[in-house]
């Protein structure tokens, strides 16, 4: 009898050597929740269209099988397989109609490795060697605050250990690199804090050093020329409250000096007082670079640095978070819809398979620009030439089409085409020459269509 497994909400600790696939962007509706499935003690997962998403788990001659049913119009009825090899995992199309891709390559059989992305349909699933938890299937887990949210069973335990040390006093370092939504963790500490001050963010590498000690501590009016009114200043504008330090490698020495005494003393002496004011703050800091690794070299204070030893939280990468790319979407989307107070949006299988293949340099505020860009102008539907050209040309060479997007008079003259390419062996000018037209607009077709010269008769590569 099938084991019929509802889609669970995980507080447990993960068994992070165990393999898990993970449920990724669905293109018809991206805001789809995500899920992991864990692979711990599968032998084989059948992938298949189903009216709803659903996870059943049975013994089939001693196997003991995840079958694995999504609402995708494009999959078919017995689209894919994943077995398991010793310590690997195999996947292996199984002569589906609209086929199985990596990037853009249609794939058969395929050996996974960790963080390998296969679009099935139009649906990408995730790969990854650990991450299997005790729990067969796991939603995303609910979102104290916004920032703290993860498929990443490694990342979510140390969220929640964040969560415990904001309600502290304990300082929070934060590191990873620019673009890594440092400033959003931060506000996600301020928030979980419950203090009732405000959240002051302070780009320590923008602070002129002729205006540090004015900037920093405020100033009495008249305190120097200029000087029309009194000011608080960043530290006593955060009393009570979180004073978030980004880039607080880049502080001057002059800088780390006055920042050390009000750490020490908690009090500031605005510029043109003789008294200190006293100040209660909850001290966040950022940075991409080593803090350590800059002690060493002479760049930052030692006794400052101790200062800021607490609670350590480092912030991997996107490109090294595949699993969490449906989560970031889905949220930037929705900011996006309702800024424009839009509808929601969809993308094109191909689309979705560029935001999967891009390296993602400058991290999630890359992506951020990019779906802000594409959403501007796609109106109800982001394409792959909506995006950047850096995205697009992650998949150069043959694109995933999608012939169910395409009108009927396209869908004819793309099987015309194919049958052309096939007769003439590649020879663009005769296939040119049989459609009345220059080879510009043979070439053209064939892009838009994703088609190549050795295409064969009947190959119609949909995806």
């Amino acid at each position: 009898m099938a084991e019929t497994l509802s889609i669970v909400v995980s507080g447990v600790r993960p068994h992070r050597d165990q393999p898990a696939l993970y449920i990724g962007l669905f293109s018809d509706a991206p805001t789809t929740p995500p899920a992991r499935l864990s692979l711990a003690g599968i032998d084989r997962v059948e992938i298949r269209r189903s009216d709803v998403r659903r996870v059943d788990v049975e013994r089939v001659e001693g196997d003991r099988v995840m079958d694995v049913g999504l609402p995708d119009a494009r999959l078919s009825q017995h689209h894919a397989r994943l077995t398991s090899r010793g310590k690997g995992w195999i996947f292996e199309d199984l002569g589906s109609k609209n086929g199985s891709w990596i990037k853009n390559t249609r794939i058969t059989t395929h050996a996974l490795a960790d963080g390998d992305v296969m679009i099935v349909g139009h649906t990408a699933l995730v790969y990854r060697t650990s991450g299997g938890d005790a729990k067969t299937v796991i939603t995303a887990p609910p979102r104290l605050v916004p920032g703290l949210q993860t498929m990443s069973p490694a990342l979510d335990a140390r969220f929640s250990d964040l969560a415990s040390a904001a309600r502290g006093v304990v300082a929070i370092e934060i590191t990873g690199e620019t673009g890594t939504g440092k400033e959003l963790i931060a506000r996600a500490v301020h928030a979980l804090s419950e203090r009732p001050g405000e959240f002051v963010a302070v780009n320590c590498g923008a602070l002129a050093s002729s205006l540090l000690e004015a900037e920093l501590f405020g100033h009495r009016r008249g305190a120097y020329t200029g000087a029309g009114a009194e000011r608080a200043g960043l530290i006593r504008s955060a009393d009570h409250g979180t004073l978030f330090l980004d880039e607080i490698a880049e502080l001057s020495t002059a800088a780390q000096a006055s920042l050390l005494r009000v750490l020490q003393e908690k009090e500031v002496t605005p510029v043109g007082a003789d008294r200190p004011v006293r100040v209660d703050l909850r001290v966040v800091t950022a940075t991409h670079r080593d803090l350590d690794e800059a002690v060493a070299a002479g760049q930052f204070r030692a006794d400052l640095r101790a200062r800021l030893l607490g609670f350590r939280l480092e912030l991997l990468p996107l490109r090294e978070r595949p699993e969490d790319l449906s989560l970031i979407v889905a949220d930037l989307l929705r900011r996006d819809a309702a800024a424009q107070g839009a509808g929601p949006v969809t993308l094109l299988i191909d689309a979705v398979a560029a935001l999967y293949a891009y390296e993602w340099p400058l991290n999630i505020r890359e992506l951020e620009r990019a779906l802000a860009g594409a959403s501007a102008v796609a109106r109800d539907r982001i394409e792959l030439a909506h995006l950047p050209p850096a995205l697009r040309s992650t998949l150069s060479g043959e694109p995933l089409v999608d012939e169910a997007a395409l009108s009927p008079e396209d869908r004819e003259l793309r099987g015309k085409l194919v049958d052309a390419i096939a007769r003439h062996r590649g020879n663009l000018t005769e296939v040119a020459r049989e459609f009345a037209k220059d080879r510009t607009q043979v070439r053209r077709w064939m892009k838009r269509f994703g088609l190549r010269r050795e295409v064969k008769r009947g190959d119609t590569h949909d995806a």
